[in-house]
């Protein structure tokens, strides 16, 4: 019996994903020109240039790749392309959009590994096929279509940090990618929250590491990068750009100032890194570890100073969250409910809508014409519409922060108001709480007093 539910489900799945690259090849044809999923990656030629410049003996930082792009990855990272170079744009570019992929899968398998599932047939199936449903989420289009890194970034910190095992090099990888790009450091202060003191050291060991084999093996370029370019964030574009889906985007944006007020972007910034940290904590104290880590990388790139659309990979990992919330058994259905909601929600905020149409239709065009709008973060001609072009990603990380806090307070609260303390047993430090005979989960300890369902409480969802 449970060997067919569990063929039911993967076959429901393998339909939506097939209904998801219909959709996207409807929505943008893969053969558009330009704007086809497989027709740009510009990032990924300023990658194999910056890597030429280095191996012909140039100035990586001074040069300017395409005419007017600069290199913003830090120098350890150009041992990654280099490679690249030896062959054919063309075969670089397949033997990369291809690893992104692969990465993709790898992420969900791991994501799924992490919340207890076992890595069974069906439960590949259901991999592959979300693979699928990402490629709808702007962050993933954009970075098959740039050729970006930031899926590969996104694999190494999620094998890292949301693994249920632990080992020596607990930390390490994350620290690695860090050293690459600097965002995922705010991992430190999250690591450090929970008094992981030996996690933090390896962050910090594997980006010290990396930037030490830098200087060994590039000095020139390490000392012109970590003595000043790496805080010129104008050299990765204006804060007013629209993809700019930061705090001091919402802010540049919301002031039309390219220079925001400091000190109003410094206590935004500090308020919202105190609200990420918080839930993450409140996450991992209730056995979610791969909700913790997600809201750790979206509070990231919040606080950054630029971060581009592409950057936001973090929401692969929560649309992982919501759909295994949907193939657990039990629930109630406005929770099901909820879910289906918020995942409904975040593939419109993010979703690649095409306003460049065979067969124009005057409402959209108007809106946005001769292009096609990258998740709703374009500046529509829409006025009252507007306003909320300026922060989508924030609302999506600001929605899932107070969300958690919501229902993991609400959980603690009624634990220890309801519950006889000598039967309450101690919290599950991982996210193999919760069994379902669909997709088979670890047994891995005795069963616990029974809880308060933390997904059942009753709330407004705003689209975001």
């Amino acid at each position: 019996m449970r060997t067919h539910r569990s063929a039911l489900v993967a076959v429901g799945f393998v339909l939506v994903g097939l209904f998801a690259l219909w959709l996207q090849d409807v929505v943008v044809p893969l053969n558009t020109p330009f704007w086809g999923l497989f027709d740009n990656q510009l990032d990924l030629r300023v990658y194999l240039d910056g890597a030429r410049t280095v191996l012909t003996g140039g100035h990586l930082y001074d040069a300017k790749f395409l005419g007017q792009m600069d290199y913003t990855y830090t120098p350890i990272s150009i041992f990654l392309f280099a490679p690249f170079t030896w062959v054919s744009f063309e075969a670089a570019r397949i033997i990369w959009t291809t690893g992104i992929f692969v990465a993709l899968y790898l992420i969900i398998m791991l994501s799924f590994k992490s919340l207890g599932r076992q890595a069974t047939w069906p439960l590949r199936c259901i991999g592959l096929s979300l693979v699928a449903v990402v490629l709808l989420l702007e962050p993933v289009r954009t970075t098959i279509w740039y050729g970006q890194i930031n899926v590969f970034l996104l694999l190494m910190i999620v094998a890292d940090l949301a693994r249920p095992e632990r080992s020596r090099l607990y930390g390490v990888g994350t620290g690695i990618a860090a050293g690459i790009k600097l965002t995922p450091l705010i991992f430190v202060f999250y690591l450090a929250l929970l008094r992981q003191w030996r996690a933090v050291a390896g962050v910090l060991a594997g980006f010290v590491g990396t930037a030490m084999l830098g200087f060994v093996a590039l000095p020139r370029e390490s000392w012109s990068y970590w003595t000043g370019k790496l805080f010129d964030s104008d050299r990765v574009g204006a804060p007013q750009t629209p993809g700019n889906q930061s705090i001091r985007g919402l802010l540049a944006n919301l002031l039309h100032s390219d220079d925001p007020n400091g000190f109003l972007w410094l206590a935004v910034v500090v308020a919202a890194l105190a609200l990420g940290m918080y839930a993450a904590v409140l996450a991992h104290r209730n056995g979610k570890e791969l909700l913790a880590i997600t809201i750790v990388g979206m509070s990231g790139c919040a606080i950054s100073p630029m971060s581009w659309g592409h950057h936001w990979v973090w929401f692969v990992p929560l649309v992982v969250i919501g759909f295994d919330m949907l193939m657990k058994p039990g629930r109630r259905p406005t929770t099901y409910g909820l879910v289906v909601a918020g995942l409904i929600a975040l593939i419109l905020v993010t979703f690649s809508w095409r306003t460049y149409l065979a067969h124009p239709i005057w409402f959209v065009n108007r809106t946005v014409p001769d292009a096609y709008l990258i998740g709703l973060f374009f500046k529509t001609g829409i006025g009252w519409l507007r306003w909320f072009t300026y922060y989508p990603y924030n609302a999506v990380f600001l929605v899932t922060a107070v969300a958690t806090i919501v229902v993991f307070r609400r959980r603690e609260r009624a634990m220890s108001s309801d519950a006889d303390p000598a039967l309450v047993a101690p919290r599950p430090m991982r996210d193999d709480a919760t069994a379902t005979e669909d997709i088979p989960v670890r047994e891995s300890r005795p069963p616990q007093a029974p809880v308060v369902d933390e997904y059942a409480v009753e709330r407004s969802h705003p689209q975001a």
